[in-house]
């Protein structure tokens, strides 16, 4: 029976985790969000198809977070790491410090002492690094400005987890306990100067082991040529780190990411990212949909204005710390949102801290069940919170960048817009013939390594309008925009045909989407951003299989001019998508066509 019931709550589980992703992606919210809803719906709650049972499935899919705290390591160079160093350190303490003080500040106005004030201050402040990291990634946003010092403030919170349990029991009657009951450190007892010793050489123990014994043990494993016990190696890897951090005191998912950073620059990097990550997916899913069960909607029914209260008066007091911190730091005003969005809302490990609390006597018990539902249910919000922020088109622009552009007019008949991998080839080709480039971009780290290394490039926005001006639009002739960003390059054409429409602009589309709407914009010279090396490998391909170099050739040019035609054709059914379908077809066909007609015109040349 009991292996019964085991299949029984897997297959619930499953079952909940797709319909998760269908409703999330539905309701176009993102997956997380839609963990949360199915995972209430199936709790004691909603349908209650998970009891007991669904809280100790919940504790094992924190295993997820270790394992996305180590992937996310993997990804990080350690110089990369020492580059962020100022946001890590800087930016995470400023966050900490000022929203403990505003939380705990508010929770002593409301009449609580200075002990359990500062208890929830420190409780309240943690974000949700698996909710705020996964929805983050899953919108592409992990990358960009708010996306990197979210994840730097995540980081900190992570490390700051360690004294907060320390101090937390100081706060309260001394009989500290763990969230778990008796803690499953081997070191509590020791004292402190034993305990950071035992903390610093087990951090030791993961570096040199990762530098040294793992790259010899997956080499082994890589000669053996089997997969699963790679994948085996992987998984022992990271439950190894998170027991081992366990053991010491320390977050498990802190320990991770210091293993996976410490990997990063391995060979076996990219080997161990393709077998963790469905571990990952699958944990996490699990992990989200345990957060929506263990929401007590029953405490929040009879207990409403205080809890949806509570968790507005959270979300709105951390995000104006949030959004003054990064407005201090100059950052730009759609990134402060979505920065003080992400991380508005209580996290997971409030709950370990606010159980730790009530066992050392910090608050009463009616304190600790409203701080669990204030926290769940703003948990609930962070996914709805960064789509909002992410939509929201009422953001004021930036009156200037964070550095003055230097461009200038150096009388140049071609001004390109962007100098990553797409402008590059185009800057370099023009010089060698002798036609003199003004080249913006504005990536500051960009200009400065191609200045160094001799290219001449200024820094600069390029959709400003005074910009072009500046760079001698009005006597070039050529506008090229290589961006990848199609908001930007709508921008600059805008500007250009507004203030220079003497101007020829060539533009790169980084996808069909994009090449459609520069077509609505009126734009022909578009150029598609793998188009041309497609048709060069796809001729070689043909070539390889036994047609002749005229063939090969003469097919990837009437696949260029039928899918030039093509393009056109569907741009203008883009927004009905039965129209968008039919004409997909129809060019299919007519490719297929085509093609057909030209082997049977080529063979009856041969014969003839």
């Amino acid at each position: 029976m009991a292996f019964e019931h085991a299949f029984q709550q897997a297959f619930i589980y499953l079952a909940a985790a797709v319909l998760a992703v269908v409703v999330g992606k539905q309701i176009r919210l993102g997956a997380v969000l839609g963990y949360l809803i199915i995972g209430a719906a199936i709790g004691p709650w909603g349908f209650h198809l998970i009891g007991d049972a669904g809280q100790q499935v919940t504790h094992f899919a924190e295993f997820g977070v270790v394992v996305m705290l180590f992937l996310i390591g993997l990804e990080l160079q350690p110089q990369m790491l020492w580059k962020m160093r100022h946001q890590l350190i800087g930016l995470g303490s400023l966050q900490v410090v000022g929203c403990t003080a505003a939380i705990a500040g508010v929770a002593m106005g409301c009449g609580l002492g200075w002990k359990p004030s500062l208890a929830l201050g420190l409780i309240f402040t943690l974000s949700s690094t698996a909710i705020v990291l996964q929805t983050l990634a899953e919108k592409g946003l992990l990358h960009t400005e708010a996306g990197q010092n979210s994840f730097a403030v995540l980081l900190f919170q992570d490390i700051a987890v360690i004294p907060v349990i320390a101090l937390l029991p100081l706060l309260g009657n001394g009989q500290a306990a763990s969230a778990h009951g008796e803690s499953t450190a081997w070191i509590t007892h020791w004292p402190l100067w034993a305990q950071a010793l035992a903390t610093l050489g087990a951090v030791a123990l993961i570096i040199i082991g990762g530098r040294i014994c793992m790259r010899q043990v997956f080499q082994a494993i890589a000669r053996t040529h089997q997969r699963e016990a790679f994948t085996g190696a992987a998984l022992l890897l990271v439950i190894g780190v998170a027991l081992l951090m366990t053991k010491v005191g320390m977050s498990p998912a802190l320990g991770a990411f210091v293993a996976g950073v410490v990997l990063a620059s391995s060979e076996y990097r990219h080997e161990l990212e393709s077998d963790l990550d469905p571990f990952k997916g699958l944990l996490l899913g699990a992990f989200f949909l345990g957060v929506g069960a263990a929401i007590d909607f029953g405490y929040i029914r009879d207990h409403l204005l205080l809890v949806i209260g509570g968790a507005l008066g959270l979300i709105l007091v951390k995000g104006v710390v949030l959004y003054g911190l990064s407005k201090w730091r100059k950052d730009h005003c759609k990134s402060s949102w979505l920065f003080s969005a992400s991380l508005a809302a209580g996290g997971e490990f409030a709950f370990v801290l606010i159980t730790l609390s009530l066992s050392a006597g910090v608050f009463d018990l009616e304190i600790g069940r409203a701080a669990v539902a204030i926290v769940a249910l703003s948990m609930a919000t962070t996914p709805l919170l960064i789509t909002l922020a992410q939509r929201a088109t009422t953001c004021a622009p930036d009156k200037k960048p964070k550095k003055e552009s230097d461009a200038a007019d150096e009388g140049n008949p071609v001004i390109i817009c962007g100098f990553g991998r797409f402008g590059h080839a185009i800057g370099r080709l023009l010089r060698s013939r002798g036609f003199g480039c003004t080249v913006l971009d504005h990536d500051a780290d960009q200009v400065e390594l191609l200045r160094n290394v001799g290219v001449p490039i200024f820094y600069g926005d390029a959709s400003r309008p005074e910009l072009l001006t500046i760079a001698g639009a009005a006597n070039a002739k050529l506008l090229i925009i290589a961006l990848k960003d199609g908001d930007t390059t709508l921008k600059i054409v805008e500007n250009a045909r507004r203030h220079h429409p003497h101007l020829k602009i060539f533009m790169r589309a980084y996808s069909r989407s994009e090449a459609y709407q520069y077509l609505d914009a009126g734009e022909e010279l578009i150029y598609r951003d793998t188009l041309d090396s497609s048709l060069r490998l796809g001729a070689d391909a043909l070539k390889t299989l036994g047609e002749t170099e005229d063939a090969a050739e003469r097919a990837t040019r009437l696949y260029r001019e039928r899918d030039e035609i093509m393009v056109r054709d569907m741009a203008r059914h883009r927004h009905d998508s039965k129209q968008l379908l039919s004409a997909a077809r129809e060019a299919h066909e007519s490719l297929n066509e085509l093609m057909r007609r030209d082997q049977e015109a080529a063979a009856e040349a041969k014969s003839a």
